[in-house]
């Protein structure tokens, strides 16, 4: 069975200057509750987990689960260059409440499709919960090739795939090897459409941060058959989801939800305010989309 289908949110972390403001995060989850988001990712790339604690993450994974109380799954983020550290880290998620996990490619070490395999299968070995893989080559430096997938879907616990690298050619190889019991979801907002067309069961957004219906309702469409709808949806968002990458993920995405109230708090480095000319372009897609800009 599919983790979930639709639109998951790949979820900021709301931080002060301090640690993590606990009373937003709560606000945040109540918000995706009632707009329709199908699945929370906690602790990811967007989530700022390369710098977060390991304390930190527990204790942001442990909030969502109480908080949500199984009324849409929770994927903790729980991705390393560092096998030993992934274990332990997928194997306190799982003890949090997790339902599934979300595991990034090695990165910056890296490794070998070989590695791959054997450093996903240790992971998938030390839980009992499901594993999405996230293929991001962009982030990264290593892409995972469609016949590493294929063999890495043989093991009960790795589920699917976040398909990030934006070859399309390349998703299609990894439909067609890996078959329907092999969850494939976009982790590009601009390509939920294309990749649904080839199987896919939905994205890992993070436009969904601050426009979690209408992501939602571009899988919605596609998955209840109406793909013309899904696709005026798509390319209706599309100058949206561009300005929210307009740099280097989540500093677009934060600066939005903090310019139009939101309080999704201070980056860390080395992550930094937008330079004034991207500031001034987010602003204008944010005012285009009807939402007001606060200060």
């Amino acid at each position: 069975m599919a983790i979930f289908k639709g639109s998951g949110v790949a979820l900021v972390t709301p931080f002060t200057a301090g640690g993590v403001n606990y009373e937003v995060l709560d606000k945040l989850l109540d918000f995706h509750l009632e707009n329709s988001t199908d699945a929370i990712i906690a602790c990811g790339t967007t989530g700022e987990a390369s710098t977060m604690t390991d304390e930190e993450k527990s204790k942001v994974i442990e909030f969502t689960v109480k908080k949500i109380k199984n009324k849409i799954p929770v994927i903790a983020g729980t991705g390393s260059n560092d096998t030993k550290h992934s274990i332990e880290m997928s194997k306190e998620a799982e003890r949090l409440g997790a339902n599934a996990l979300l595991v990034i490619t090695p990165y910056y070490n890296k490794t070998t499709q070989k590695g791959l395999i054997e450093h996903f299968t240790k992971i998938a070995d030390s839980v009992n919960i499901p594993i999405i893989i996230y293929n991001v080559p962009g982030r990264t430096g290593l892409n995972v090739l469609p016949q590493t997938l294929a063999e890495l879907k043989k093991h009960p616990n790795i589920a699917g795939v976040k398909e990030a690298s934006g070859d399309i050619s390349q998703i299609a190889e990894v439909a067609r090897l890996c078959g329907n019991d092999f969850a494939i979801y976009s982790g590009n907002d601009d390509q939920v459409v294309p990749i649904m067309s080839l199987g896919g069961l939905g994205v890992i957004s993070v436009t969904a941060n601050i426009m979690p219906k209408e992501v939602h309702g571009i899988a919605a469409a596609f998955l209840e058959g109406d793909v013309k709808r899904s696709c005026e949806l798509q390319l209706k968002l599309n100058p949206l989801n561009k300005a929210m990458f307009i740099e280097v993920n989540p500093i677009p995405v934060k600066t939005a939800m903090n310019l139009i109230g939101m309080d999704a708090g201070p980056l860390r480095l080395p992550l930094t305010d937008m330079e004034p000319t991207n500031l001034n372009i987010l602003k204008s897609r944010l005012s285009e989309y009807g939402f007001k800009i606060k200060g």
